[in-house]
């Protein structure tokens, strides 16, 4: 039933994916709002057919935490659900992404329209000080700035490899940073198609201030991040044993 309901979802997520990218074409030539409330209803609709179809609920938690305004959110990232369902959460997001993505046919558009942050990793160290300006810029707006400090979606239970990025953003901004844990990817795993069902949760957490030791921000991010994601899990495991078939690493005792 896990399989059928999975593959019911992976149409229906893609068929509107794709009518709205066509229906709303138009918003390409408005103001950055109108692409960014396409994109959450998007968002919406995907965690609607989530919900009524796989009987996966995503829960948000910690918005006490949220500030008004501008700030850096620091995600934790083990699925792609994380990446379009936050955004129903802010009034105006910014994703810092790779570049090779604004060359996606028509996704990419929209990327640009909605001035998302795309870097150029292959410049390495000019990418940095871009970046830097960039998302200074955008906070200046008082626009809220994504970034997933592994860099990449992590398997649940697999060691975190977080990048200093995100404290040399926070350091040179000023900017505060809140921290998001999670447990998407025993729902909806890095890889493959299955969808489980029950309750996903994406918990923000209590905010970092800027600190000019970035290691010692890095390893408050890292350790709060970790712990909550960690209780998130065996959360969600307590409730449903049978997601540790999910599970691509064990879990690390030793996280929180």
């Amino acid at each position: 039933m896990i399989v059928i309901r999975s593959i019911a979802f992976n149409v229906l997520f893609y068929v509107n994916m794709t009518v709205l990218a066509i229906l709303g074409l138009p918003t390409l030539l408005m103001k950055r709002a109108a692409v960014q409330e396409l994109a959450r209803i998007w968002s919406r609709n995907s965690l609607w057919l989530l919900d009524k179809i796989c009987g996966a609920k995503v829960e948000f938690r910690g918005h006490e935490h949220l500030p008004e305004g501008a700030c850096i959110i620091a995600a934790k990232h083990q699925s792609a659900l994380e990446t379009f369902a936050l955004t129903t959460q802010m009034d105006d997001f910014t994703f810092v992404l790779k570049r090779e993505l604004l060359k996606v046919p028509m996704f990419g558009w929209y990327l640009k329209a909605a001035e998302q942050i795309a870097i150029d990793r292959a410049r390495r160290g000019q990418a940095l000080a871009d970046l830097t300006r960039l998302v200074a810029d955008a906070l200046a707006e008082g626009r809220q700035v994504f970034i997933f400090p592994e860099g990449t979606r992590t398997a649940v239970g697999a060691p975190p490899a977080y990048k200093s990025g995100v404290a040399h953003l926070c350091a040179a901004t000023g900017a505060i940073c809140v921290p998001v844990a999670l447990n998407s990817g025993l729902f909806w795993p890095r890889r493959g198609l299955l969808r489980h069902p029950g309750r996903i949760v994406i918990e923000f957490l209590a905010p970092i201030a800027a600190d000019p030791d970035k290691q010692q921000f890095m390893r408050l991010l890292e350790s709060r991040i970790e712990a909550a994601t960690a209780r998130l899990i065996a959360e969600a495991l307590a409730a449903d044993p049978s997601l540790k078939g999910a599970l691509e690493h064990e879990p690390d005792p030793a996280a929180g």
